[in-house]
């Protein structure tokens, strides 16, 4: 990889997430804590980041005061709802489904109040908070290491529990959807946790806004095959549409 690479996936990244911190980086890219100084020096020098106290902010959001967590959770609220709102027709009363990490997928465990008896097994803290004031949901946590942040568990224990798993739906957010790369993550460390969580499921949507189709991240999670669609939005044109086939699902936002 470039240095021009990693930088446009440093500033990618930002927009997907909201906030991260340089060590986080060092250890995403494999790389010293200079070389990623030098790196958001030039992005910060361009206008394309903000560099605050303890991590950075995308340069449009510099201004919000929003914590780290509500910065990215409330980027696009209005296409991410859009999306959640259309997973949400394929659930029925009494499924069990897995909620994976991120913002979008956060806004689909708001709409699951309108289902009953419905249980949800998710590594994310913030979901599994939403979720806990909905009587009707049957709530399981998994375990492990929280990543500085996001507020995602993951590792060897969280991995384990979704290998012992069998449900109807897993929704998953991710990083990068690419018709040829499949579905990407910026970060290494979820992969086992994502892929495991598609193994435990009949069916696995993944959950994207349409700034996120067409792009590839560092790591690989699966191919487009191995998913039963992705929800996006229309908000920006997407290249090469119909190389997707029928696995996009684009929604009005």
């Amino acid at each position: 990889m470039t240095a021009t690479q990693r930088r446009t996936q440093i500033v990618e990244l930002l927009r997907g997430r909201g906030y991260i911190n340089a060590n986080e980086l060092s250890e995403m890219f494999l790389v010293d804590g200079s070389t990623i100084r030098r790196d958001l020096s030039i992005l910060e020098k361009t206008g394309k980041i903000i560099r605050t106290h303890g991590g950075l902010l995308p340069a449009q959001d510099a201004a919000s005061g929003d914590t780290p967590y509500n910065v990215r959770r409330n980027l696009n609220v209005q296409e991410k709802t859009a999306i959640a709102l259309a997973a949400l027709r394929d659930i029925e009363d009494g499924q069990s489904i897995i909620l994976d990490n991120g913002s979008t997928v956060f806004q689909l465990a708001v709409a699951l109040k309108a289902r009953k008896n419905i249980t949800v097994i998710t590594n994310d803290l913030m979901t599994a908070m939403q979720l806990s004031q909905h009587p009707s949901i049957t709530l399981h946590v998994a375990g492990g290491v929280m990543l500085n942040n996001v507020y995602t568990l993951v590792g060897p224990d969280t991995t384990r529990k979704f290998e012992h798993l069998h449900v109807d739906w897993a929704f998953l957010g991710a990083e990068g959807v690419h018709f040829q790369g499949g579905i990407t993550n910026i970060n290494t460390v979820e992969i086992p946790v994502k892929q495991s969580m598609i193994a435990a499921a009949e069916r696995t949507v993944v959950l994207a806004d349409s700034s996120k189709v067409g792009y590839q991240a560092l790591s690989h999670v699966c191919a487009l095959s191995a998913i039963e669609r992705v929800i996006t939005d229309n908000r920006r044109p997407i290249k090469n549409e119909s190389k997707y086939g029928d696995k996009l699902l684009i929604v009005e936002a």
